[in-house]
């Protein structure tokens, strides 16, 4: 399929027709394009009504689902859409109100009752959206009078914070055009078509699912399932209900599903095309058994919110998937560099860089994090990898996060992988521990899929069989869980200050 060429958010919505746009799979509601874009229009009129200009941030704190979906291009055409995780404490919500400089809010007609509470001590009015029966979304006491201006390509539409795990977060506002390219390149990786059906399970407060599942979706005339959260008791039942075609998770939700199959096919999973994964790593290992019981391509994707999502994909049949590898870029211009920032040939591991349409243009109001993350005109992503001689990216682990034990640097990452290999271990995350002469010495957590299975003597020695001596874990843990964030990233740092501050 040839798409059409978009430059805004309200291009994604030019399929002004009858063909289903949105299913609320909760309700059975199908939305239409041409009900979608009028919702849209109305919503963001009531918004430019409300006072809301060009730039102007509108915070959102919705479930997942279509109100969420209109709400967030209604604040995007009118403004600037910023959505938070409505799971935030208080103090959370008092922060990134804030620090975004929100001028609204939008909420649920009940419950939101700590960001309403945030809200009022900023001297913010809170407006509610509610969803009829019918499928229509509308904020309550909606007022009228102005229309909002259609944005331009280099007008901000988003603004989201990074998860970082120190420092304050940091601001990315992403443009119009960045949005529109990312969504395009994600709908080109995976050849979507009016005929795909997305099944939307990542949040919506955050890049992955805000563009892979939803605007890639839409800006290629494809159908988005949208329910309220991922239910992994009702998943199949909704994929073989609206003939999903695909999904995109994390590594938490797959190994959930995986998990509940029991190493057999679901009679449900007929429609999939293809399983996608981003925003955190996955084994090759539980990769190939995704592919084995599934039946279908499962592609690992690499993507950053400062790039508007995705960067690099494996890509579908018949071209070649690397296991082990994120693959290759899309639209996007990848390079490795050392620390003085020189180009590094093929194989030689350094950080990854990046330039494209995609990519933002700098933080927000901290030029000390712009200065360090940018380089030459390509931007400094903060993780080590490396290019193989077919140009697919391997990436190594965080650099902030390499350990380094008497001079050797040590991607826990590939220790992860192997320990990942042991039949008994479901997860697991490797981490440095000070140490008096080396410096740093190797550690490891694990979570067992039979609790009491294994004991650390045992794995261990799996290790020492598997790695050099200097990469083998000298303790490893097993814990019960392993902390991750809100889109299933592994809180590699928090994990070892909480094992480490237990041991004294």
């Amino acid at each position: 399929m040839t798409l059409k060429s978009v430059d805004t958010l309200l291009d994604v919505l030019h399929f002004a027709d009858s063909h289903t746009a949105v299913i609320v799979p909760e309700l059975g509601i199908r939305v239409s394009y041409d009900s979608l874009r009028q919702q849209v229009l109305a919503m963001a009129d009531a918004l430019a009504t409300a006072g809301i200009r060009r730039g102007d941030r509108v915070a959102i704190v919705l479930p997942n689902g279509l109100p969420a979906i209109v709400s967030f291009l209604a604040a995007s055409i009118a403004g600037t859409a910023a959505p938070l995780n409505p799971a935030y404490p208080y103090e959370e919500f008092f922060f990134f109100l804030e620090d975004t400089a929100a001028r609204l809010l939008i909420c649920p007609p009940t419950g939101a009752e700590e960001a309403r509470s945030a809200a009022a001590d900023r001297n913010i009015p809170v407006f509610s959206v509610e969803m009829s029966d019918q499928g229509t979304v509308r904020l309550l006491n909606a007022p009228k009078g102005i229309s909002a201006t259609a944005p331009s390509a280099d007008d901000v539409a988003l603004v989201l914070h990074t998860s970082g795990s120190t420092g304050r977060p940091k601001r990315v506002p992403l443009r119009h055009f960045n949005l529109a390219v990312s969504s395009a390149n994600i709908a080109n990786t995976y050849a979507l078509s009016p005929e795909d059906v997305s099944l939307c399970i990542m949040p919506l407060f955050h890049i992955h699912g805000l563009v892979a599942s939803i605007l890639a979706t839409l800006v290629s005339g494809g159908i988005v399932v949208a329910p309220t959260k991922f239910n992994p008791l009702a998943f199949w039942r909704v994929v073989r209900e609206y003939r999903v075609s695909w999904y995109s998770g994390v590594p938490t939700m797959h190994q959930l599903l995986l998990a509940r199959t029991r190493g057999e096919k679901p009679a449900d999973a007929r429609s999939l095309r293809f399983i996608r994964s981003a925003s955190a790593p996955l084994s090759p290992e539980i990769i190939h058994r995704m592919e084995e019981v599934f039946g279908v391509p499962f592609v690992e994707a690499y993507g950053m919110t400062e790039a508007a999502h995705q960067m690099t994909s494996n890509p579908l049949p018949p071209r070649h998937r690397k296991r082990g590898s994120v693959g290759v870029g899309i639209g996007i211009r990848i390079s490795i560099m050392d620390e003085q920032g020189n180009d590094l040939g093929t194989n030689q591991r350094g950080e990854v860089v990046i330039q494209g349409a995609n990519v933002f243009r700098g933080y927000e109001n901290n030029p000390e994090a712009n200065a360090s993350s940018f380089v030459n005109g390509w931007f400094r992503t903060g993780d080590q990898g490396f290019l193989d001689a077919d140009c697919y990216l391997h990436l190594t682990g965080r650099i902030k996060d390499l350990i380094i034990r008497g001079g050797e640097n040590i991607a826990p990452r590939e220790i992860d992988e192997v320990l990942l290999q042991h039949l008994a271990v479901a997860e697991a995350v490797t981490f440095g521990f000070p140490h008096p002469t080396l410096g740093e010495e190797v550690a490891a957590a694990v979570v067992l899929h039979e609790p009491e299975s294994e004991t650390e003597s045992t794995l261990l020695k799996f290790c020492r069989e598997r790695l050099a001596e200097f990469k083998s874990p000298k303790r490893i843990y097993v814990v019960e869980s392993i902390p991750t964030t809100a889109t299933g990233k592994i809180r590699r740092r928090a994990v070892a200050a909480a094992l480490l501050d237990e041991q004294g």
